[in-house]
């Protein structure tokens, strides 16, 4: 494991400086690099494992510095982040390689003279009967948000909109790399066969509860795979699938997904309505290539991508059957996919629901009569999900709630709305997700 973790500590640097996406950084990281396979999984697991940490190893650090964490070098902290994570969750890891790896880090970035108090500080660590220290379990936040690695602000706003045992669920599914789901492409082949190509290929693959929604792992690049080249199925998280399968889409309707990058509600919306027309719209320009490419991939001939912008559109909708609002918001659904998520300063938990609302309202007013508009977000957070769905029906009395009939396998976790559905990834294995149906009298 020559040089991995060296590679791992430019990778956090990067995000620092770059406050890019993780698995760009990581790809690209990975992408560059000549190590094996068994290195590559190596550097992975301790980028992200810092990442999704990051509160729990500052404090570790804290408790056996005698600098305050704020006096510490950014370049520093990151040494001993990574070596810390190694130490204390890292069975397999000797810890003389991690405390040995960490001076070499030190000394190859020429900070010399904070080669001693790295050394020091971690093998203090090694010696001790706790490596792991908690805070009091009265102050629940803090002990919380150390714990699980989760700023208090978030836990805070969990507790109060669902309660503290489904927010403890929640905490406890933000660790490890989350499941991989793909959908069968309809058009081209059915389940069955896309699993037994798959196999071929020697991916590991299950079914799950809900139909043509399949789990993959063991896939290396999934673009090079046979099966993916043949447009045989797309990525698409299991929740997502589910809200599809809620919008009650018809053969030959016409659909419109406004807030549609990066594709995967669009792709499987045009499968179920391969007569009809599905429009695809999104802002950027890079995004409207990316569906246009994955459309022609899997031979959808029956989506229009454009660009538009759903808060301040310049152009009208075709009045459609359905129209999908899978609006920007908070992602506190999708933490474990992006796990610099919960580090930011501002999520917008706030702000947000005022342009989502603005986003649903401007958007319903092209669902045809007795058609259905859909709402949707990735993230766990009441203000931006059920209060905002409430507020529609309050301001649109042309709306009525459309009771959702669930898939068998997805139950209810917390009390609300029947046109309502809050998924929790502790539930399925599945992002965290929201989603809300109304139709069009």
């Amino acid at each position: 494991m020559n040089n991995t973790r060296y590679i791992v500590y430019k990778a956090l640097i990067r995000m620092e400086e770059d406050n890019a996406y993780s698995n760009i950084i990581l790809d690209e990281v990975l992408s560059n690099s000549d190590a094996d396979n068994r290195d590559k999984a190596f550097i992975s697991a301790i980028f992200y494992g810092v990442l999704e940490r990051k509160i729990t190893l500052d404090y570790i650090i804290r408790s056996f510095s005698s600098v305050r964490l704020k006096k510490i070098e950014r370049e520093i902290l990151i040494i001993l982040r990574i070596a810390v994570y190694q130490l204390v969750f890292m069975d397999k890891v000797p810890d003389s390689a991690a405390v040995n790896e960490a001076v070499k880090t030190c000394k190859k970035e020429k900070l010399y003279r904070s080669a001693s108090f790295v050394n020091a500080l971690l093998r203090s660590l090694t010696k001790a009967d706790n490596r792991f220290p908690l805070p009091d379990k009265r102050d629940t936040l803090k002990y919380l948000s150390v714990k699980y690695s989760c700023p208090e602000n978030i836990v805070s706003l969990w507790i109060n909109d669902y309660s503290l045992e489904i927010t403890e669920n929640i905490l406890s599914s933000l660790f490890g790399r989350p499941p991989i789901f793909i959908r069968t492409n309809t058009v081209k082949t059915n389940t069955q066969e896309l699993i037994d190509v798959l196999k071929q290929d020697n991916v590991n693959v299950s079914s799950t509860f809900l139909d043509n929604a399949l789990e993959i792992s063991g896939t290396g690049s999934i673009t090079s795979l046979d099966a993916y080249k043949k447009g045989l199925f797309h990525v698409q998280d299991l929740s997502s699938q589910i809200c599809c399968e809620l919008a009650c889409v018809k053969n030959g309707d016409i659909v419109s997904d406004v807030c549609a990058a990066p594709g995967g509600k669009t792709l499987n919306l045009a499968q179920r309505t391969i007569d009809g027309t599905v429009y695809s719209y999104d802002i950027y320009d890079h995004k409207i290539k990316l569906i246009t490419s994955s459309a022609q991939r899997l031979g959808l001939h029956n989506i229009t991508a454009s660009i538009r912008n759903a808060a301040a559109p310049q152009t009208e909708l075709n009045l459609s059957d359905v129209v999908l609002c899978d609006v920007p918001c908070s992602g506190l659904g999708v933490i474990r996919r992006k796990p610099e998520i919960r580090y930011k300063e501002e999520l917008g938990v706030d702000a947000l629901p005022e342009l989502q609302l603005e986003i649903l309202e401007t958007s319903s007013e092209y669902v045809k009569r007795g058609g259905v508009l859909i709402y949707s977000t990735c993230t766990l957070n009441k203000k931006e999900n059920n209060i905002n769905a409430s507020l529609f029906l309050e301001r649109s009395s042309d709306f009525e709630p459309l009771p959702l009939v669930l898939p068998s396998g997805v139950e209810r976790t917390i009390d609300e709305a029947e046109n309502c559905i809050t998924m929790f990834p502790s539930q399925n294995g599945s992002d965290g997700f929201f989603t809300a149906a109304f139709r069009r009298k």
